[in-house]
């Protein structure tokens, strides 16, 4: 058997959400099915990382596909005639893209659907392309791969697609986290917050991450509190917008905002574990991955009350309007009882054990099955 899958995502030390999703289940996928040929699918040369076993095949087709217009060639024009020459007998897509013009039967697997309702995050041209071409792929897909139940619920009710059709692959979370001792905690807080406690935000510092509004709401929690706890902000300033700079400007404390950038994933590791809670507020989000890396951590989290976020938290998490700073920041507040710490973090690491890779790549494995 012959899978063909759409690994242009797997960059080295540029792994992001989508892309640990990818390589997490792939691995797994590829070391449990040693009789089957996987041809892995770059846009540029690959790094030997990813290549995992004897039975994966590395490609690279052209173009760089990092552009709306690069999209359509390279998943219109030159995947359909790989997959022809290979004679593929299914494709495989960890990113959301399909190619509409190939005959072999394909897998999509859709994280969220945030540009349907907050189109205005988004480039035109982005959203030009994904408004255009995301319905389609959904009618395209022999079968559709979601990350919650949540994500599972707004494709049928955005693209009027049958549910039996889509198998719901919750994420797992890297082992690499896990609690660290208060000796290394105290390392970790001397390296990034000048030896002080702090909140801790990760993710790419895009509209619907809500920074804007954790900034302001940080503000309040600071002139409430008065004390010496810092904001440690972990991701690349890309879509860095003007709204977010304005609530970055406006703040009365932002010296006691940190922008630590991009870290490895194990800086990231220590920067949660060391933190006194992980404040992840989006406003939507098909799963929520840093929710799961605090909980292992054994760092209480505060979450918001909408979209997957509930799903992935359910109780073991402060839950909030992430449009309302004042929530925001009382749950801020509140998370310094130490009573409240406890319990969050005895609630997280059970809530932890409902999620491994291992389950989602036999979710994944099983859903390719029922697609040849």
């Amino acid at each position: 058997m012959r899978i063909a899958v759409n690994t242009r995502l797997l960059l080295k030390g540029k792994l992001e959400g989508i892309g640990w999703v990818a390589f997490e289940t792939l691995k797994r996928i590829v070391l449990a099915h040693p009789e089957v040929e996987f041809y892995f699918i770059f846009d540029r040369k690959p790094d030997t990382t990813f290549l995992i076993a004897d039975n994966v095949k590395p490609v690279v087709l052209f173009p760089q596909a990092r552009h709306p217009f690069l999209f359509i060639w390279f998943f219109e024009l030159s995947i359909p005639l790989f997959l022809r020459r290979i004679k593929a007998d299914l494709f495989y897509s960890p990113d959301g893209y399909l190619s509409l013009c190939s005959k072999v039967p394909q897998v999509v697997e859709f994280h969220d659907l945030n540009f349907e309702h907050f189109p205005g995050d988004m480039p035109k041209i982005h959203l030009w392309h994904y408004k255009k071409f995301f319905p389609k792929f959904a009618r395209k897909a022999k079968r559709i791969v979601t990350v919650s139940e949540f994500s599972k619920q707004d494709i049928v009710d955005c693209y009027q697609v049958n549910p039996d059709k889509i198998d719901v692959a919750y994420n797992g979370v890297n082992e690499i986290f896990k609690p660290l001792s208060e000796a290394e905690q105290k390392i970790v807080r001397a390296h990034y917050s000048f030896g002080h406690p702090y909140f801790m935000f990760v993710g790419s510092l895009h509209p619907r991450k809500n920074l804007a509004r954790l900034f302001t709401a940080f503000d309040k929690f600071k002139k409430r509190s008065q004390n010496d706890v810092k904001l440690v902000i972990v991701g690349e300033k890309r879509w860095w917008t003007e709204p977010i700079q304005r609530a970055y400007d406006a703040m009365s404390c932002k010296e006691d905002v940190v922008f630590a950038g991009r870290l490895s994933a194990e800086d990231l590791h220590r920067v949660t574990a060391a933190a006194l809670a992980s404040v992840y507020v989006s406003y939507f989000e098909g799963f929520g991955i840093p929710i799961l890396e605090a909980f292992k951590c054994d760092t209480p989290v505060i979450t918001s009350n909408v979209t997957s976020m509930p799903e992935v938290a359910q109780d073991a998490a402060l839950l909030v309007d992430p449009f309302n700073e004042d929530d925001i920041a009382d749950a801020m507040v509140k998370v310094l009882d130490e009573d409240v710490r406890k319990t969050l973090v005895e609630k997280g690491r059970k809530r932890a054990e409902d999620f491994s890779w291992n389950q989602a790549a036999e979710v994944i494995w099983n859903s390719l099955m029922k697609s040849i």
